[in-house]
């Protein structure tokens, strides 16, 4: 993919459905009782991967466009194995669900999933009675389930909402009392939606979840909200370019996953939230955003990045660190260690890219120090085969001077295939 420099992003930016919300409702409306239908599903290929799997276990699904429509069901073995693609999610939660199915299944990937760990929801689901078979932690996994698991009370070693929600699924079919205790908050998209279809979970104020088993949930419609994680592209594009408006409509703002607006604001930029509501105990509402960061001082603490914030900017640190080029004093990631296990290793990928465009960078094991204003330059850049990268400096090639190519950018479709096609509309030169 070749970008050029532009003068300003504007207009109205249409977004598809969330894809960590998209994930849930599939499975809560495939284990739930009666039938869903579900509008503005996610067009990631990564969901695509979620509902294929769930119609390799008997679910009934229609599918038209962004509208799906499940019919609740008693899942059945898989005749093949189950492949999950480049989902981690899909591999992770669903594991939770089979972990309480009378069966045994397979679950694959492609190569990128097959490198990814997942003792992390071994361990857990073995403790509650699951028997999981691995390729020294990462896959494929052989589920062996069994509907008489245990309830347990586990505390998360790392704060990872895809855990989380493996333990609360796989606790729907347990007789007792399922505790997980975070050490600091990751995203409750599936606390929010099983309490919206009919499930009764509590989030004290010490992060501790609890689920009380054995609990039936309820089909219903549902909208999924924008992504806002995508939306987060768009928006760093816009507050960077002066002259910039953009507006974006019915996109989710739940507060596990839209700090980063929080961080761009404090860094100068001018945003705003209109019309806020809930839909199925979800925050929705409209982001607009003007170009151009304002010249105001910046904070030490404002620049640094780390703690208990970060499982809430997981997603962004790699756009995070574009933007953070462009700030004055430059900005620090730190206790980001789990960029090294995504679809590549997003520390190293994000500072290998931000050298080549001209900016200094230092390296930790758990993050970046990144050295700011600085003035992008043009060049060729990689991937890694990872969309948030191949986005994150899709971000950056608009701000830098000269055109930028991007190799390997079509993995941008396996999450969000409108990208490309939706910043062309909204650019200008």
């Amino acid at each position: 993919m070749k970008l050029h420099p532009v003068n300003r992003i504007n207009g109205h930016l249409p977004l598809a459905g969330d894809k960590s919300i998209s994930h849930r409702v599939a499975l809560i409306a495939a284990l739930a009782s009666g039938y869903s239908r579900i509008t503005n599903f996610s067009s990631a290929q990564d969901c695509a991967s979620t509902l294929s799997c769930l119609n390799q276990l008997g679910v009934e699904i229609e599918r038209s466009g962004n509208e799906v429509r499940i019919h609740g069901a008693k899942l059945r073995s898989p005749a093949d194995p189950l492949d999950c693609g480049n989902s981690g999610t899909t591999m992770r939660i669903l594991t939770g669900v089979l972990a309480g199915q009378n069966f045994s299944s397979k679950l694959v990937g492609d190569d990128s999933l097959s490198s990814r760990p997942m003792r992390r929801i071994i361990e857990p689901l073995e403790l509650m009675g699951a028997k999981i078979s691995s390729n020294d932690g990462k896959p494929p996994l052989l589920v062996e389930g069994s509907n008489d698991l245990r309830p347990i009370s586990y505390k998360l070693p790392m704060a990872s909402a895809q855990v989380k929600s493996a333990i609360l699924f796989a606790a729907l079919g347990t007789h007792g009392r399922t505790q997980v205790k975070e050490s600091s908050l990751s995203r409750d998209h599936t606390e929010r939606l099983f309490n919206g279809f009919g499930v009764n979970v509590i989030t004290d104020h010490d992060l501790t979840v609890t689920l009380d088993g054995p609990a039936q949930l309820v089909g219903g419609d549902i909208r999924i909200p924008g992504d806002v994680s995508s939306a987060a592209y768009f928006i760093a594009a816009a507050m960077l370019l002066p002259n910039s408006t953009l507006t974006i409509d019915s996109v989710g703002l739940n507060p596990t996953r839209a700090e980063f607006l929080s961080v761009f604001r404090k860094w100068g930029a001018n945003i705003t939230i209109e019309n806020l509501q809930t839909e199925h105990n979800e925050p929705v509402g409209t982001v607009v955003v003007k170009g151009g960061l304002n010249s105001i001082e910046i904070a030490q603490g404002d620049r640094r990045l780390d703690g208990a914030q970060i499982p809430a900017l997981i997603d962004e640190l790699p756009l995070l660190a574009v933007v953070g080029s462009q700030v004055a004093g430059g900005i620090e990631i730190r206790d980001a260690g789990e960029l090294r296990h995504k679809e590549s290793d997003r520390l190293r990928a994000t500072a290998i890219n931000l050298r080549k465009m001209g900016c200094e960078v230092e390296e930790y094991e758990d993050g970046l120090a990144i050295d700011g204003p600085t003035r992008l330059i043009g060049v060729p850049l990689e991937s890694f085969g990872d969309h948030r990268i191949a986005m994150a400096f899709s971000v950056a090639a608009l701000v830098a001077d000269g055109p930028t190519e991007i190799s390997g950018a079509d993995c941008v479709d396996i999450s969000f295939p409108e990208f490309f096609k939706l910043l062309d509309g909204l650019t200008a030169s």
